[in-house]
Formats: C-alpha cells, structure tokens, sequence
C-alpha cells in the first residue's frame, strides 16, 4: 500500500479523481442535496471546487465526514489538510487545498447559503 499523505497545494493530488471520490463517498452515506461548485472560472479564489453537502443530524453529518476522509485514505492515499467543525457538527469542513467539502446540517446550509453567495460559479446539483 503507497504512503498517506496530507493534502498540499504544491502537490495539487488527485483535482479530478478527488472530487468524484468525494460525492461517491457522500452518496454511499446517504448525504442529501449535493452541489458542486466549480470556482475555476471565478478570478482571485484559491480553490477549484466547493462540494456542500446536508446530513440530517449531527451523527449524519460526523459520519459523512468520516466516511469521506476514510475513502480519500483508502482510494486516493490523500487525508485532508485541516478539519474544522467537528466538535459541534453543524458545518464541517474537509480542506483538501483544490477542493474544500462542507457538510451541513440543513438549519445552518440555509443560514450560510454557499450557493446563493457563489452564485456567479457553475453549480452541478446531484
């Protein structure tokens, strides 16, 4: 098995594979309203893509987190480079440099509204 490492910029791992590793991840764990947001057109954004997801509850959104760090190690030998949110489980966030994966619970999706405010990027929802 190849060595794990820690997602960095300079490395720029697995942008296409990634993301699709991501959804299919959220999608076996049963995460609800995905969206993708693709920010390669949008000028002076550090990141490529913005997948947003809701769980249903604070276990749902700490076992989607889970499952999406446990799949990136496995298939793409790639763990996120920074973790936040876990503690109240209301927005985690996975920061994998190219890619940033917010899981929400749907009160707090709908107070942040990421799509509302990068609404000006292509949006894919599953």
């Amino acid at each position: 098995m190849g060595k794990i490492k820690v997602a960095t910029k300079k490395d720029n791992l697995f942008q296409g594979d990634l993301s699709e590793l991501v959804v299919q991840a959220l999608l076996e764990k049963k995460g609800e309203d995905i969206a993708i947001i693709d920010l390669t057109k949008i000028n002076h954004v550090y990141f490529d893509k913005f997948i947003v997801c809701t769980g249903t509850s604070k276990t749902h959104v700490e076992t989607l987190c889970d499952y999406v760090q446990e799949v990136t190690k496995r298939e793409a030998g790639v763990l996120p480079a920074f973790v936040e949110g876990i503690t109240n489980g209301e927005w985690v966030l996975l920061d994998y440099f190219d890619i940033i994966v917010h899981i929400f619970q749907p009160e707090a999706r709908e107070f942040y509204q990421l799509e509302k405010l990068w609404s000006d990027a292509d949006i894919k929802h599953l």
